[in-house]
């Protein structure tokens, strides 16, 4: 059975799809650029691989590419989402079988910009259950992120570091993490929680980093910090928690190489 592909203003949800029941789904949302979408191989490849994980039937590509077509027609910057769910149906959690799966596709204001001078990051109370059949997809099911986002409404906080359940730091609420140790960029090891950004994919294809199981002390006692996603690109930390972080030259370097490469990221938001 075909994948119905509707745009987000003509989309009417039933009240049985999985997505808005179970978190039944994947995502991925996209740095709109000039009226391109940026690393859109990658972030396909990423939405097949989840909808893999989850068993889900993938739409046509062509047609999807057909869709978003309208939402990429003003040339400005924006940011794109693509919602795969594996739409109404089913007795409890057993998913019917055929699936009427569904792709939801919008277009969103980009988000505010980041500190020029650096983010200011709080460690979450909240730990990241360990799974590593969901580690690594940008599944539907954030609840995690959601309860660890109400942690704060102080406007000088710009974001939070999340451990997994052994205690082991893992990613910010919407990035990826990266630290500097002894002149050598380190980024989580992702095979328990997270999502493997596309960001932090990129900067690793660069050979910008390592992976690595880090500890808070990592984290603590780095020469530099800077969170990324696909969205906002690099994002330079200037203090975590107490501990005021410096922007050394090594963190230049990363951000002009990223900018260079995909010129909406000149600079950070």
């Amino acid at each position: 059975m075909s994948v119905a592909i509707v745009l987000a203003e003509q989309a009417s949800v039933r009240a049985d799809d999985r997505g808005l029941n179970y978190g039944d789904g994947v995502f991925e949302t996209l740095r709109i650029h000039a009226g391109r979408p940026l690393w859109w191989d990658a972030h396909w490849q990423r939405l097949r691989r989840g909808a893999a994980v989850l068993a889900i039937e993938m739409p046509e590509h062509d047609a999807v590419v057909h869709a978003c077509a309208a939402l990429l027609a003003p040339a400005a910057d924006g940011v794109l989402k693509l919602l795969l769910t594996r739409g109404g149906g089913g007795r409890g959690y057993a998913p019917p079988e055929p699936a009427q799966p569904q792709l939801l596709i919008s277009r969103h204001a980009l988000p505010p910009p980041w500190p020029a001078a650096g983010g200011r990051v709080r460690w979450s109370q909240l730990r990241l259950g360990i799974q590593p059949l969901l580690a690594g997809i940008k599944h539907c099911n954030r609840l995690e992120q959601v309860l660890a986002r109400r942690e704060w409404s102080d406007p000088d906080i710009h974001e939070s570091l999340l451990c997994d359940a052994l205690g082991a730091p893992t990613c910010a609420v919407s990035g990826n993490l990266f630290v500097l140790r002894d002149g050598v960029w380190l980024t989580p090891l992702l095979d328990r929680a997270g999502v493997a950004g596309l960001c932090r994919q990129w900067l690793l294809a660069q050979g910008i980093g390592h992976e690595q199981r880090l500890c808070v002390a990592d984290v603590e006692q780095a020469d530099a910090v800077f969170l990324c996603n696909a969205v906002r690109g690099i994002l330079p930390v200037c203090a975590v928690g107490e501990r005021q972080m410096a922007l050394p030259p090594q963190l230049q370097v990363v951000m002009q190489a990223l900018a260079a490469a995909e010129p909406a990221f000149a600079r950070t938001r």
